[in-house]
Parts: structure tokens; sequence; C-alpha cells
């Protein structure tokens, strides 16, 4: 889970380069991005299983019973501050429409998400590691205003709508019911999304108290169509055990069409290094329609990262060497000293 809690042990004591961890850093189980990369050198998989249930009141409470699989990649090049990432969700469903005097009932399946994007860090706050304090725990465990200057990257990519029936334009499940069942007859087709349009993603990621971690996302998504949508996310993490973590998240959606407040929360498992497991629940606000969802997920890398030893590193290594070596001087001139006075005591 994190995007994030994988990074503050090692962020806090100094003991890492750029974004690469030694455990797994995924955007999972909530749906904001982290603003950092996963790290050079490393392909990462992030998928999940989705039960949705939403209830439409504008639609005399017609309903849609869904399953959703996700998918994301991503794949550290170039550098550490460089990652490819593609997100993509699949949807089945059975919509059940109650406009009418008898229900009718529609089974679909399509893609709700199809986006290719880079992402780039733009600030790290961490880039210059932090001396430890020696004298002070307190020093070193304690709030400091300097750890909520946050990371900052953009992502930045296209949506591409694949097929010419695609169910689902602009995300709207209800897109069937959205326009009056005469107008329909008259020939008048429901809205079709664009093959492409422009998403972008602006991040930010805050450290703070060595297990708690904030991140905020603002989205531009589908630029350059007819229905451009403005988005927020707000993650807050907490590690409570080495091994297990909680997030609670607040996601606004704003478009011409469509406006929401989703809240989620959840837990993650760190079984291995590489891999992760985890399961959240979500609630919305708006009842046009209303949404339950229940989430499970797992995360899993292939570490192909090469070992990067910084500066203060090498410094260290070569500290380390001229004091063995200025210790085995000493030791030599004593050795020669000692020698020198027991021969002067014979004469």
């Amino acid at each position: 889970m994190l995007k994030r809690l994988r990074l503050l042990s090692l962020f806090l004591t100094g003991a890492i380069h750029s974004q690469y961890t030694d455990q797994i850093n995924s955007n999972r189980p909530g749906v904001s991005i982290g603003a950092f990369a996963v790290g050079k050198g490393i392909v990462q998989f992030e998928g999940g299983f989705e039960f949705r249930k939403n209830k439409h009141q504008g639609y005399n409470n017609s309903t849609l019973n869904g399953s959703i699989g996700f998918l994301s990649a991503r794949w550290g090049f170039l550098s550490e501050r460089l990652e490819l990432t593609y997100q993509g969700s699949f949807m089945f469903d059975k919509l059940t429409n109650k406009t009418s005097s008898q229900d009718l009932v529609y089974k679909r399946k399509g893609l709700l998400q199809n986006f290719l994007g880079i992402k780039f860090l733009i600030y790290d706050p961490f880039k210059k590691e932090e001396k430890t304090n020696v004298y002070s725990w307190k020093a070193n465990n304690g709030f400091k205003i300097k750890h909520l200057i946050p990371a900052v990257s953009l992502t930045a990519g296209g949506n591409f709508i694949l097929g010419k029936n695609h169910p689902y334009p602009y995300g709207d499940v209800f897109d069937v019911l959205y326009r009056p069942i005469f107008y329909q007859n008259l020939g008048v087709s429901t809205e079709k999304e664009p093959f492409f349009s422009l998403r972008g993603v602006l991040a930010t990621q805050s450290h703070f108290l060595r297990t708690w971690v904030f991140v905020t996302n603002f989205i531009l998504d589908r630029y350059l169509t007819e229905q451009t949508a403005k988005s927020y996310i707000l993650t807050l993490t907490h590690t409570f055990h080495p091994l297990w973590s909680v997030y609670l998240e607040n996601e606004g959606m704003f478009s011409m069409r469509y406006n929401d407040q989703i809240f989620r929360t959840g837990a993650a498992y760190l079984f291995s290094d590489d891999i992760q497991i985890e399961g959240s629940i979500g609630v919305n606000t708006n009842t046009r329609p209303s949404a339950n969802f229940f989430n499970l997920g797992i995360s899993y890398r292939l570490n192909f990262h090469k070992d990067f030893i910084s500066a203060a590193e090498i410094e260290y290594k070569e500290s380390k060497k001229e004091e063995k070596e200025l210790k085995k001087t000493m030791k030599k001139n004593n050795k020669a000293e000692r020698k020198r006075a027991r021969k002067a005591k014979r004469l």
C-alpha cells in the first residue's frame, strides 16, 4: 500500500536513493497514484477484482450489478524519476432498466479505462539524505515541518477507446438510459467517445511521523473532448505494523454529466518484499446513481534493479578504508618505535 509506506522507514533514515525501495511500492488498494516511480529496472503488475452495485433514482431505481477487473503495469526506465505506466479496467455487468412497465435487462461487457502514460518526478524532497542525530531519539523520530514538503510528479498520456460499440462512453455505465427511448427509435444515437483523449495527473506525496503518508492527485481527464472531467483524490495511509497498513480515501469527480463524492477504506498486507495483497470497500454520496464497492487485489514486482551506491555510502566506505590504513600504519610505527627503544636500552 501503498505508494507510500514501503518508502517510509527508508526515506527517513536516509538509506534510499530516489524511488527504489527494498520492498514493493504499490498504488493499490486506493485509486490515487503516488508521486514516486517504482525505480529503474523494476517491472510491476498491480491487479484487482471489484464487485460493484449501483442504483439510479433518476431512472426509477434502475440497477446495475457489475464485476470489474483491474490491471496496472509499471516499468521504471532510463532514470529513477521516470515510469511508463498502463492502467486498464474491464467490466462485465447486468443492467436492469425499470423506466418502462416491464423491466428490460442488458448484459454488457467492455473497457472502463485504457490509459497509457509516463510519470516524471518533478521534485524529490528526500534527494538530500538526512543525518542521524546519535544523541537524540526525539530529533530523529519527532515531527518536522520539512517532512510535510511533498514530492511532486506529473503523469501525462492518453485514453484509447477500442471497438466501435463502446458500452460505457465517458465511463457512464447508465449511458444506454441517458436519452429517452423515443429519441433512440428516431435514430438519434447515444453519445460516442472519441478514440483518443488526453489525461494528466499532478500527484503530491508527504511523509510525517514516520508512519503516515498523505497523497493528493489532481486530475484532468478526457481533455480534447466535449466531456472533459476534473477530479481530485486525497489518500491518508498509516502503517501500524511492519507488514500491515490501512488507508482512508476521498475522491471528488466533476463533469458536465456527473458529479460525485466517493469514500474508500481498506488494508494491505506485505506478503513478501515483492508481493502485496489487499482489500477495500467504498461508497458514494450521490443517488444518481448510488454505488457500493468491494475490492480485492494483489501487486507483484519483478526486480531487475541494480544496486545504487550513494555518494555518502562511497564516502563512508572510503573513510573506513582510510581509518583501517591509518591504524595499520600506526601499529607499524609503534612496533618500530618499541624496537628502537629496546635497542637504546641495550646501549
